[in-house]
């Protein structure tokens, strides 16, 4: 039950009370506030007497607004105990306190669908103490978001209204994982022109779609089908190694986790070679490659190597000293 219902009931109360209020007039031809007078105790019943003598028309008048007034009052009555009983009340409470919460987002993560995949991303989402708001639609979804108390848009994610609630404007990060490929096709063409600078990771169903959600505005796209293949032959050709990998990822069995940090200009790490910046001292780290602005992957860089401006260095350690590096680093998110 909606609030719309108990607003829509009271107006055609309004609406009952203005027309009786005119009808008495015309009727018993009496001046406005008799006519309301009459109208007002003629709807709730209580008895009191009437301003003046009722002729035939005014007493046929008056059981047609009785019969009316009884019914609406019933229905309004029923509808604001269904909205106390089923804890309506504090549905609409909870959406205004999560509108406020998104309202405020900034620099966050935009997540469309909350399927299978959708879910894996909320999750890890969560792990990496994230900022994020999901877009979904499906009742069934919904109620898993509702009980994990997280903040969510109960719409559709192809359209420019609920994009631009869940504040993609001010957002870093967009993920559209729908069930169909031309729906997250929709959403990331609708998103790269609400956002320029937004970085976006859209999954695709179909071999041939990954080069549309490329054209539309996607950073970057993910198969699931062809991950977990990739997956399931590591496992089986080196599953010690997919072990280690997995849980690096999840938090939940090792304490460690693998992140890249990007070089700010007025870092000091900015021009210095990587034994001079002592990173593995200071914070515990490994750094495990760097990445040049050309795309440049250099593995197990050397201690002479050194480090540029924008320079994206992948690191292994715990979530407390990649936060200490990011400080170091001056890094400004995506």
């Amino acid at each position: 039950m909606k609030p719309k219902k108990i607003l829509i009931g009271l107006l055609i109360i309004l609406i009952l009370i203005v027309s009786a209020t005119i009808g008495y007039m015309i009727i018993l031809n009496i001046s406005f506030i008799d006519a309301l007078y009459m109208t007002i105790i003629t709807v709730s019943t209580v008895g009191y007497g009437e301003v003046v003598d009722m002729n035939e028309a005014g007493k046929i008048f008056s059981i047609f607004v009785i019969i009316i007034s009884i019914s609406m009052l019933g229905y309004l009555l029923s509808e604001l105990f269904k909205f106390f009983s089923e804890g309506s009340m504090n549905e609409t409470w909870r959406k205004n306190r999560m509108k406020k919460a998104i309202s405020k987002l900034s620099n966050h993560i935009i997540v469309c669908g909350a399927g299978e995949t959708g879910m894996h991303v909320i999750k890890q989402f969560l792990l990496k103490d994230i900022d994020f708001v999901v877009i979904e639609h499906d009742e069934n979804a919904i109620e898993k978001l509702r009980e994990m108390d997280l903040n969510y848009i109960d719409d559709d994610a192809t359209n420019d209204e609920v994009l631009l609630a869940a504040g993609v404007q001010r957002a870093k990060g967009l993920v559209t994982c729908l069930a169909k490929d031309a729906d997250n096709v929709f959403v990331v063409l609708t998103a790269r022109q609400l956002n320029k600078k937004l970085r976006i990771v859209a999954r695709s169903h179909e071999n041939k779609s990954a080069k549309k959600l490329k054209i539309a505005g996607a950073n970057s796209t993910v198969s699931p089908d062809e991950i977990g293949g990739k997956k399931m032959a590591s496992m089986m050709i080196s599953p010690n190694i997919q072990y280690f990998v997995d849980n690096i990822i999840d938090t939940k069995n090792v304490s460690i986790d693998m992140e890249e940090v990007s070089i700010n200009e007025s870092s000091e790490l900015n021009g210095k070679q990587l034994r001079e910046t002592k990173i593995s001292d200071r914070t515990g780290l490994i750094v495990l490659a760097i990445r040049r602005t050309n795309d440049q992957f250099i593995f197990n860089p050397k201690a002479s190597e050194v480090l540029s401006e924008n320079d994206k260095m992948l690191v292994v350690g715990s979530k407390e000293q990649i936060n200490e590096l990011r400080n170091i680093a001056k890094e400004t998110m995506f």
